[in-house]
Formats: structure tokens, sequence, C-alpha cells
């Protein structure tokens, strides 16, 4: 498998919220990663897929909540999510897609 494959599957997908998009005011970047992925690998993928120098990676962990469906209980999955602050002068335009 290349390099660029395992960056692809450390990065899942961009997260567009509001909270999201106060951040990127901030020059910061949100993304859904891989629930294994640390710090250093989420800012090599970042680096190394969209060009840009990364500045300083924070992570969290949302838990998944428990909803039912039909009557049945279920669980969402949990998500780790990375905001990705970009070094001055660096951006990334995350509407356009990779």
């Amino acid at each position: 498998m290349s390099a660029k494959a395992d960056h692809y599957d450390v990065i899942r997908k961009p997260i567009i919220t509001e909270k999201a998009t106060m951040a990127s005011e901030a020059n910061a970047v949100v993304f859904e990663v891989a629930m294994d992925a640390n710090k250093p690998a989420i800012k090599e993928a970042v680096e190394s897929l969209f060009g840009v120098k990364v500045k300083a990676v924070n992570t969290t962990i949302t838990k998944g909540k428990t909803k039912r469906f039909r009557g049945i209980r279920g669980r969402r999955k949990d998500v780790k999510k990375a905001y990705v602050t970009l070094e001055e002068g660096n951006t990334i335009d995350v509407t356009t897609g990779l």
C-alpha cells in the first residue's frame, strides 16, 4: 500500500459545522480521523495531502449517542475529530473536496 493511501486512511473527511466554520476564522480546519490515529500521524497526513504547514493538532473523541430506531435500541459510533491549526499564510478550502 502506498503512503498516500495511508494518509487517506488517517483522515476520513472534513467536518463542516457552525463550530468548525468558527475555527476556520482562527486558521484551523476540523477533520474526522481514524480512532487509532495519533497527532504526529494526523500532522504528517495533512501536510502531505494538502501541501501546507501545520502548527498544532488538537484531538477530541465524541462518544456515540444511544438512539432508538423502530423500537430497537442502538448506538452510534464514537467519532474522533482533529482540530488542525495551520501556520500563517496556509489555507485549506474544504468545500472543494479532496
